[in-house]
């Protein structure tokens, strides 16, 4: 996530406690079950997360485009670095980060991508719902999911998609974060659990919904004393519409 929140001190320690090699405590998730996960690409490597909310739309993280913005975007991927027929890969057509976007805190953290050409919709190329104004978000304690293929205790980034459950934190356990943690964002986490550096752009979802992004968080993945933060998606209904109609 932003700050490359990597174990760099008590590598060692750290990784006796976590129940696997993988994204802070997840696991491996059962190859394409989450058809809508992107893998935004430099080179051949993956860069940020995204999921695909329509036809030809996608959704990330604001704060992945703030340096080079000339990724390959891959669908229907399990392996980020090994063939797959399942894969469909797209050059980015447009991008439109939300106009107040912040990059002193990650405030409005949300970017729409339209993709150069529609996708085929396939068991594993498939688009996914998204909290809408009005909808319930998670309450606290709540338990949410999310993929990526972030880094792990080790900080190194993983091959094979992984999946995490969290709980939904009350605001107050943010509270560590001072003004950087506004009210357009969730934080969520569960002990060593949590999403790392490379799942940016990921969405979290609650009963099969999208309702935030992954954002940012503490420097090191699975604190406590900073869970990750989760850009709120309902707070941007009107500006997704107005976009996506550009």
């Amino acid at each position: 996530m932003g700050f490359l929140r990597l174990f760099f001190t008590s590598a060692l320690l750290y990784a006796s406690l976590l129940p696997g090699d993988c994204i802070t405590g997840g696991k491996e998730a059962k190859a394409h079950s989450r058809p809508y996960m992107a893998s935004l690409q430099l080179g051949g490597k993956h860069q940020c997360g995204g999921f695909l909310i329509s036809s030809q739309w996608l959704m990330s993280a604001a704060h992945c485009f703030q340096d080079d913005t000339g990724f390959k975007v891959v669908l229907g991927a399990h392996s980020v670095s090994q063939p797959e027929d399942t894969k469909q890969t797209f050059d980015i057509a447009a991008y439109y980060p939300h106009p107040d976007f912040s990059t002193e805190n990650y405030d409005n953290d949300i970017v729409l991508v339209k993709l150069n050409q529609p996708v085929t919709e396939t068991a594993a190329v498939k688009p996914v719902k998204f909290q809408q104004a009005g909808g319930t978000d998670p309450a606290t304690n709540a338990e949410v999911d999310t993929a990526g293929w972030g880094a792990n205790s080790w900080g190194q980034r993983l091959d094979q998609l992984q999946e995490l459950t969290i709980t939904m934190l009350p605001r107050h356990r943010c509270n560590s974060y001072g003004v950087a943690f506004t009210d357009n964002m969730f934080c969520s986490a569960k002990p060593r659990m949590d999403t790392c550096d490379g799942d940016s752009g990921g969405p979290l979802l609650y009963n099969g919904i999208a309702v935030g992004i992954t954002s940012n968080g503490g420097r090191s993945c699975g604190s406590t004393r900073k869970p990750g933060l989760y850009t709120i998606i309902s707070h941007y209904s009107d500006w997704i519409t107005s976009t996506m109609t550009k």
